[in-house]
């Protein structure tokens, strides 16, 4: 046997990937025998199609059909055909248009792209897709946004050009087809890849020369996928990357030796879910055929016999009926479960109702793979929101792409400009641009987009000048970052058969369940006899450390255990690999989870760009609805490279209005009174706008106060002590003579939220603002250069959009939020009986609970005491089967 090679030049293993997928989320069913399959479009019953959830998924398939996610009926957005009304001069919002019969077979094909097959995203609406959200004019835009999406997923190696739908689409619809086509375009939903038709689209060199010019630290997925984005732009574009190689996180390495050879994924490995997966796409644009992963995974106990099937059906029920009551407990629990860890949870279950007690190492085997699905402890992961990404999950197989995952990143590394064995130590970034210091190198640029590793950013590697907001690095430091670790090995021959695509194996201590749990056979897909071994969990962190030959020699004795009682022959390996993610300082882990405190909020605030518009950030934990796969590395650098554009055509905007800010003073006063249609801040006479994308506290707002209403005289003599102040006197005086007038000032955006919070009326407001802030009001002209320069800025993020309501339908006091953000709140809020006081503004505000830690005895008491306190009546009700979900419960 060859010395095992210790290559620490490899990545996490990510074993997933998946595009955008509202949810709930189907997958195909699947198909028991071998086969390689082509990725096109979806059938209706494949994607109607039902699976138990990712988070149970991966490493093995479940058999438990307790729980299932349904598809919503897309024809939602033709149901009301008839009853819409009908011109004979039919206008954009008049009639909803006919373009294609199968009009339903296209919504579902939007949806496996990611979006609603009735309503807009938070994205679309943010973008400016209709003027009005809601209506005809909505309904009419999604039947051309599918219709370009399916036309498009027809022929995925073509460019699909806006004039080829001329004569599908009414005249009097061609705005939307404009609005859709540019906005998908944009934002990577078609036309993106690696074909040779893109890649006709990328401009000359010469023609770069003034656009913006952007550094993106990592060559991983998603830094490769803004940069290809980018420079179809035209965008001048430089890549840093600290390795020897592109890829990051997902690496294929070639192993060989006596004639023999076989291509290794020693990182991200398995594509979960192939029905509009965009790495699918791009598998297909490079003419591969994707191989299913088999469901069949016999287990081996620790002395190598096989688990009896019927024994490992009844456990893996127990334990997915334990996940189903742990789901249901957080709802009772509300806000506390924040704090409380799903192992606690599972642990307490366990003794309460003794369920899986007849097989503990069989149990601890499904807690492994659980482990292994979030790279991550149990006892560190959020009871609340550990699955919170499910709703979203990838329909269709789980697969292996023949070759190794390489052959991707080799693609998309083709013609792109990356600068290897460049550390980045500082990034700073500021009003004039940004500049990336690696070595005793200096890069500039107008934008600079980060993509290293949740566990580099952790690790505090890189130095961010100014520091990075308070709240940003809050949620870096929430959310969790875990380890998963691999022995590859190189076989002379197949000794494991070919009628299976995973094993597993059993351990006695419940401290080392993940230690070589499941092995993968890559025979079929691999050019050789290649197997790996996986490693998660607590074992996965002491393998870091443990010697490779020793690792090699406890494998082998797994393995002979189990054959060679078969009569079954073990040869030593020609070649291994042993992985060591965790001390690797270009990822210092494998990929991110929810822990114990995070919730799927904190991929959002990761995801925000700071400096107004300066820095970006991207990678698989930058998104909430894909975290921890190799698609979503990719969405997110595509996601980026739109926000990116959008954002230099900004301030390009503001420049030029900065230039010659004077030329049209009656355009900028439109726009203004146009922005303030739809505010974002509204209470009594105040009216609020600001930047939407950026939250920086301090980042500038615009206050309008509307001075129209008669005002009570104020008979509090504390207020009029302050009557005597000429300013104050002078609005007081258009509050009492009912005249109109709209005066303004600029503010930062904590500034105007302390304002909404002054209680009194507007007369303590308007105080609030000249007195204790010291501001000017003036008139539109007296607002300024800056201010027309924030103008622009805030209407170039909303170029298109005006509101579905007058403003006055919004509460006093309230901010308007999207439907996007509001549904993440509602997830965020688990509902539950948690008390409720009332404080002295007569506000409910959640009484707050002392930390529960992970997995302590108090934490068991807590949650025992919760599940004893219910009636017996509510406890049956409860404790039935369902999907454990954050937004809820999917019963079957």
């Amino acid at each position: 046997m060859n010395p095992p090679d210790n290559n620490q030049d490899n990545a996490p293993s990510t074993p997933h990937s998946q595009l955008p997928t509202p949810p709930p989320q189907s997958n195909s069913n699947p198909n028991p025998d071998p086969t390689s399959i082509s990725i096109s479009n979806p059938s209706f019953e494949q994607m109607v199609s039902f699976s138990a959830p990712k988070k149970r998924r991966r490493g093995r398939s479940q058999r438990s059909t307790s729980s299932f996610h349904t598809l919503p009926n897309p024809g939602g957005i033709l149901s009301n055909i008839d009853a819409a009304p009908r011109s004979t001069n039919p206008g954009i919002g008049d009639e909803i248009i006919t373009i294609n019969k199968d009009a339903t077979t296209e919504a579902l094909l939007a949806l496996t792209a990611g979006f609603p097959a009735d309503s807009l995203t938070e994205e679309e609406i943010d973008f400016g897709v209709v003027p009005v959200v809601g209506g005809i004019e909505q309904v009419n835009y999604i039947l051309i946004r599918n219709h370009i999406i399916s036309k498009w997923r027809e022929n995925i190696s073509s460019w699909i050009a806006k004039e080829s739908f001329l004569d599908s689409i009414p005249k009097h619809c061609i705005s939307l087809l404009d609005s859709a086509y540019d906005y998908l375009v944009l934002h990577g939903y078609i036309n993106f890849g690696i074909s040779q038709a893109v890649k006709d689209k990328v401009p000359p060199t010469q023609q770069q020369q003034s656009k913006p010019s952007v550094v993106i630290v990592g060559a991983g997925l998603s830094g490769l996928a803004a940069a290809r984005q980018l420079l179809r732009f035209g965008f001048k574009v430089t890549v840093l990357e600290g390795r020897k190689r592109p890829g990051g996180r997902v690496y294929t390495k070639r192993m060989e030796g006596n004639r023999v050879e076989a291509a290794a994924d020693l990182g991200g490995s398995v594509l979960t879910g192939t029905l509009g997966n965009p790495l699918g796409i791009i598998a297909r644009q490079l003419g591969c055929s994707l191989y299913k992963v088999r469901d069949k995974c016999p287990l081996y106990r620790v002395d190598g016999k096989p688990v009896d099937p019927d024994l490992d059906m009844k456990v893996e029920g127990a334990f997915n009926r334990l996940l189903d009551k742990a789901s249901k407990l957080r709802q009772l629990m509300g806000d506390v479960s924040m704090d409380v860890s799903l192992g606690a949870a599972l642990e307490t279950f366990r003794q309460v109702y003794g369920d899986a007690t007849e097989e503990m190492s069989l149990f601890n085997w499904h807690l492994a793979n659980l482990e292994y699905a979030n790279a991550g402890l149990v006892s560190k992961l959020s009871l609340a929101f550990w699955d919170q990404d499910d709703p979203y999950d990838m329909g269709g197989d789980h697969c292996f792409l023949p070759g190794g995952n390489g052959r991707l990143v080799h693609a998309l590394s083709e013609n792109v400009p990356i600068l290897y064995e460049k550390t980045v130590q500082t990034i700073r970034y500021g009003a004039d641009g940004v500049k990336v210091t690696a070595g005793h190198q200096v890069y500039e640029g107008d934008m600079v987009l980060c993509t290293v590793p949740l566990g580099v950013l952790k690790n505090g590697s890189i130095k961010f000048v100014p520091e990075l907001p308070q709240r940003k690095l809050d949620c870096i430091k929430r959310l969790g970052f875990g380890l998963l670790n691999k022995v590859a090995m190189l076989f002379p021959f197949v000794f494991w058969g070919t009628d299976l695509d995973t094993f597993g194996h059993l351990t006695e201590d419940p401290a080392n369940r993940g230690e070589f749990f499941l092995f993968y056979s890559y025979a079929q897909v691999a050019g050789g006899p290649l197997l790996i071994a996986l490693v998660a969990g607590e074992a996965a962190h002491k393998f870091e450390t443990m010697p490779p030959t020793d690792a090699v020699t406890r494998v082998l004795q797994i393995l002979r255990g189990m054959y060679e009682p078969q009569g079954i022959n073990v040869p030593d390996p020609i070649q291994t690999v042993c992985t060591r993610w965790g001390g690797d300082p270009f990822s210092f882990g494998s990929y991110s989870n929810v822990a114990v405190g995070a919730s799927g909020d904190d991929y959002d605030i990761l995801a925000e760009s700071v400096g107004d518009g300066r820095l970006f950030f991207a990678g698989e934990a930058t998104t909430r609805r894909y975290p921890a796969t190799m698609h979503g590395a990719f969405v997110t650098g595509l996601r980026e490279a739109a926000n990116m554009a959008q954002s230099a055509k900004s301030r390009g905007i503001r420049k030029r209005i900065d230039r010659n800010p004077s030329k049209n003073p009656h355009a900028c006063a439109t726009l203004l009174a146009d922005l303030f249609r739809d505010p974002d801040l509204e209470f009594g006479s105040f009216s609020i706008i600001f930047s939407r994308r950026n939250p920086d506290p301090k980042s500038p707002a615009i206050l309008r106060v509307t001075l129209s209403e008669p005002c009570k005289r104020n008979d509090d003599p504390v207020a009029d002590q302050y009557s005597n102040k000429i300013l104050f006197q002078q609005l007081q005086s258009h509050f009492n003579q009912q005249q109109q007038i709209q005066v303004y000032t600029l503010l930062t955006r904590q500034q105007a939220l302390d304002l909404r919070e002054v209680r009194g009326g507007d007369e303590k407001r308007l105080y609030y603002l000249c007195e204790t802030l010291g501001v000017k009001l003036v008139g539109r002209k007296g607002l300024g250069i800056g201010a027309d320069s924030v103008i622009a800025s805030i209407k170039a993020e909303r170029t298109g959009r005006k509101p579905a309501l007058s403003s006055s339908g919004t509460k006093s006091g309230m901010l308007k939020v999207k439907s996007g953000a509001l549904k993440r709140k509602l997830i965020r809020r688990i509902k539950g009986p948690v008390p409720l006081n009332q404080n002295n503004n007569g506000d409910s505000e959640t009484v707050k609970h002392e930390s529960l830690g992970n997995g302590k005895a108090s934490v068991q008491a807590t949650i025992a005491d919760t599940i004893r306190s219910s009636s017996t009546q509510e406890e049956n009700k409860w404790l039935g089967t369902g999907v454990a979900s954050s937004s809820g419960i999917h019963s079957s």
